[in-house]
């Protein structure tokens, strides 16, 4: 789509829509090209490196709530994304009586916690080294997490819908899984806008999460759904979070 052809239809100025797609690019959302952008197709993401430049504040902010979430003794499992990796250096930064041990697929997280206290455990899994997602996939990986129970999961996800959460890497789906089912409680880590997007393969529907931990909360009526379907909220507003 031409800039000029937008700027025509929604009768605004071509730097406001130029203003706007680059937003869009730098979000995944679109591929941005000379003298007008397209529409990413479902099954594409931006590797790993290129998502973590993208919307740094809103990423570590949700880390920073994640983390607050792992107590003190407790197993945590570890996914794998550009918004999930967010939570290893604050994890790292806290300090507990009782050791704290996480298993991970990805090795961001595993360098993240090079500051971790002395006993608390980090476990990587084996698996087939993916280096756009700098992780590791595959049914090694799944066995190895189905040896473990953990009182918490954190996931990432490419997309959530009314049907469920959604990712566009299907081998990422099948270790998403693992975690879920090893964990008492499953958490998913996504920025604003993953919301009402749906992608590849579906990963569970909304039932199978306890929560999600977030930027910013969704337009009403999604966030409505979403509530209905027994989930929770923790998100950031206004420098200020808490359980919404």
């Amino acid at each position: 789509m031409r800039v000029a052809t937008l700027a025509e239809r929604f009768d605004v100025a071509t730097e406001t829509i130029r203003r706007d797609l680059d937003a869009l690019s730098r979000d995944g959302l679109i591929k941005r090209e000379f003298g007008g952008a397209s529409a990413r197709p479902m099954g594409h993401q931006p590797d790993l490196a290129e998502r973590q430049l993208s919307a740094v504040a809103g990423f570590e902010r949700i880390g920073m709530l994640a983390a607050d979430m792992v107590r003190s003794g407790d197993v945590a499992m570890i996914d794998a994304g550009s918004t999930v990796a967010q939570i290893a250096p604050f994890l790292a930064a806290r300090t507990t009586k009782l050791p704290r041990t996480f298993l991970t697929n990805c090795y961001a997280v595993v360098h993240g916690m090079a500051e971790l206290a002395d006993h608390d455990d980090v476990l990587m899994c084996p698996g087939q080294f993916d280096r756009r997602e700098n992780a590791v996939y595959g049914n090694d990986t799944v066995e190895y997490l189905r040896r473990f129970h953990a009182n918490i999961a954190f996931i990432g996800a490419s997309g959530i819908s009314r049907q469920g959460f959604s990712d566009v890497n299907r081998r990422a789906v099948a270790v998403k899984r693992a975690m879920m089912e090893r964990s008492d409680e499953t958490w998913l880590m996504v920025d604003h806008t993953k919301f009402d997007q749906r992608y590849l393969e579906n990963v569970a529907p909304l039932e199978a999460l306890t929560g999600i931990i977030t930027d910013r909360r969704p337009e009403p009526e999604f966030a409505s759904q979403l509530e209905r379907a027994g989930i929770r909220f923790l998100a950031w507003c206004d420098e200020k979070h808490g359980l919404a």
